[in-house]
Order: structure tokens, then sequence, then C-alpha cells
């Protein structure tokens, strides 16, 4: 069965993530994994669907691409590593989201989730990160409070809870 990303962005309104899902439902597809976020008046989906993928046409009013891809993921579940949560808040201005990331990819950690959100002039970063089990977490926090601080931003870097699902 093939396997393909699906990105969705439209303006938003009541009742688009149903018509979206239920066009893939109808088809006969399955969407294994999904993010779905507002992005300044539009919504922004990604979702990875096993099975045919209807046309653009069953999407009205959406911008919708399909590309076909193969599975990443790791047999057993997650990847390994240790799963932490960084926060980040500030005054906005260019840049933070780079060298943040730049930071946790130095330390050959993997960004899994992030949410950024412009609050006013507050600028507010939640990402979930898994680090290598080898990493120096205590001198990756260190660099990390140094990146924010050059940043003019506070930063908490915190192990991640356990998903029970």
């Amino acid at each position: 069965m093939s396997l393909s990303a699906v990105t969705v962005l439209g303006a938003d309104r009541p009742g688009v993530i149903a018509e979206v899902t239920s066009a893939i439902t109808r088809s006969g597809a399955n969407i294994e994994d999904s993010a779905m976020t507002l992005l300044g008046g539009h919504v922004a989906m990604m979702l990875l669907v096993s099975g045919e993928v209807p046309p653009a046409s069953a999407f009205p009013g959406l911008t919708v691409t399909a590309t076909e891809v193969t599975s990443r993921r790791p047999p057993g579940g997650d990847a390994p590593g240790l799963g932490y949560v960084l926060t980040a808040h500030g005054p906005d201005r260019p840049g933070i989201v780079s060298e943040i990331s730049g930071a946790l990819a130095a330390a050959s950690g993997v960004i899994t989730g992030m949410t950024t959100r412009l609050c006013g002039r507050l600028y507010v970063l939640i990402a979930d990160v898994r680090l290598p089990e080898a990493v120096d977490v205590a001198a990756l926090m260190r660099h990390l409070s140094a990146v924010c601080a050059g940043l003019g931003c506070e930063i908490t870097f915190r192990p991640a809870e356990a998903e029970v699902l």
C-alpha cells in the first residue's frame, strides 16, 4: 500500500478539518500521522496517509499536495534517546528559531515537534526534542542558555513526561 505525505493549506473556517479528513476516508485511505494548526488565520495540515489520496479537486478552496514517501518509522516505536521539552520566550526578532534549532542540531538533537506564536511583541517557542543518550545535557543546557541570552530570550529545558496512550 502506498504512503503519501499530504499538505493542506487554506483559509480557516468551521468544518475544514472534517471536510479534508472525510474526503481522505471516502477514498479508502487511512491517516497514520497528522499535525494540524492555525497560522495567521489559515489552517495548515500535514498528514501521512496510506492508500490512494483523492485528487486535489476533492478539496475545493484548499491548496493540497501529495508526495509519495517511504515509511521511516523505527521498528518498535519511537527512536531511542532522551525526550525533552524546550520553551523560549522573549521579544520578537529574526533568528530565534534558527539559533535555537542550530544549537540543538550541534548536539545531534532532533526537534520532533515545534510551535511558535507571536503574542503582541512576545515571541514564544515550544519544542519537543529528542537527544542521543550520550549527550552531556548539562553542557547543552548551558549552551542553550547562552544562545537565548544573546537573543534576549528566557529558556526552560526539562525532561519530557512519559506519554501514556
